[in-house]
């Protein structure tokens, strides 16, 4: 069978769990369990309604789970399901290589934008 047809549901996978917000919200949740607040605290720059678009979108797909508890006030804790922890291996070796790779890719950006401001100067 041919890839094509499986490419908007590849599409589909690779933007939720690509975006930038996602990524985070895993990795955090790889060391356990939190509450929104935590994840909110935690995750710089995060908007409230952000991660609340994020943490339902990644538990319609399966990757996180939401508990409720019967407390007053209620207590909500979000943690990785089995299918969310396969991504933990991805995600890490992703961040090791923006780790590894910061430096080549801020010096390519100067390099750009020394570019760019040469060939405005040259107009």
């Amino acid at each position: 069978m041919s890839p094509k047809p499986a490419c908007p549901a590849i599409r589909d996978v690779l933007n939720r769990v690509g975006d930038k917000w996602s990524v985070q919200v895993i990795a955090r949740l790889g060391e356990g369990a939190a509450r929104f607040s935590e994840l909110k605290n935690e995750i710089e720059g995060v908007s409230q309604r952000m991660l609340t678009l994020t943490l339902r979108g990644l538990e319609r797909d399966g990757l996180v789970a939401r508990k409720v508890f019967a407390e007053v006030p209620p207590r909500v804790e979000y943690t990785l399901t089995e299918l969310g922890r396969t991504l933990l291996v991805p995600i890490r070796g992703l961040a090791e290589w923006a780790h590894e790779h910061r430096t080549s890719i801020q010096d390519a950006r100067a390099r750009y934008e020394r570019k760019q401001t040469a060939a405005k100067a040259k107009r």
